[in-house]
């Protein structure tokens, strides 16, 4: 794969060494922990392109690519909210569609393009990318469109809302039908994106604050 390639280990990491060398550190069910004290038959090396950016990495192999992304990639937009695949808050982009990060064993992807909401003004082209308030990064369209329609109040859902709005129109452009398409419409053709199919296609990330009408403007704001 092109582009820039980084060599990354969780081993040399300032919180791995901190933590007791007995056995693996918190969360070992998602993996992680000290890595130098595992068998080599419960790590592998791994390449992963995300945003970008090729990282090659040796995780445990119960590492979930929700915790490799924020805790070896410091991206932490995606976040932890039950950890079951259940309320939407860790929802990334796999090559193109939309996945719950912390379901998936980071060692079963390798070679996978992730897309994380930090790198979503990349798959915007050039021209359509909004500038960032007081000269910050550059904005995907429908991450402007969530600031103008206030489609959030704590924001902890909002990362997964928007890369899930983003795979959901992606899957409608290409023809893919919800539970509330109307079964005569053509196969494999665009499905229009009424309110009720953006709210269908969007039901499985969930938003405490209830901010849902204003999600549903803000996906409607940029439907091509």
């Amino acid at each position: 794969m092109d582009g820039p390639h980084h060599e990354t280990g969780t081993g040399d990491r300032a919180r791995e060494s901190a933590r007791p060398t007995g056995g693996p550190g918190p969360g070992a069910s998602g993996g992680g922990g000290a890595l130098g004290t595992l068998p080599d038959a419960c790590r592998s090396t791994t390449t992963l392109r995300v945003n970008g950016v090729s990282h090659t990495l040796t995780v445990d192999n119960r590492r979930v690519l929700l915790d490799l992304l924020r805790e070896d990639l410091d991206l932490v937009g995606a976040k932890k909210g039950c950890d079951h695949g259940q309320c939407g808050a860790c929802t990334v982009l796999l090559d193109g569609r939309r996945v719950n990060s912390c379901l998936l064993p980071a060692v079963a992807l390798d070679g996978c393009e992730v897309t994380t909401v930090e790198g979503l003004p990349a798959l915007a082209p050039p021209e359509d990318r909004e500038d960032g308030e007081n000269g910050g990064d550059p904005l995907h369209p429908l991450q402007r469109a969530f600031l103008e329609r206030d489609a959030f109040q704590c924001g902890y859902c909002t990362p997964g809302q928007l890369c899930s709005a983003v795979g959901a129109i992606a899957e409608a452009v290409a023809g893919h039908p919800s539970h509330v398409t109307d079964p005569a419409a053509p196969s494999g053709e665009p499905v229009p994106l009424t309110r009720e199919e953006i709210r269908e296609r969007l039901s499985g990330n969930l938003c405490r604050c209830a901010a849902y009408p204003h999600i549903v403007e803000a996906v409607e704001d940029v439907l091509p």
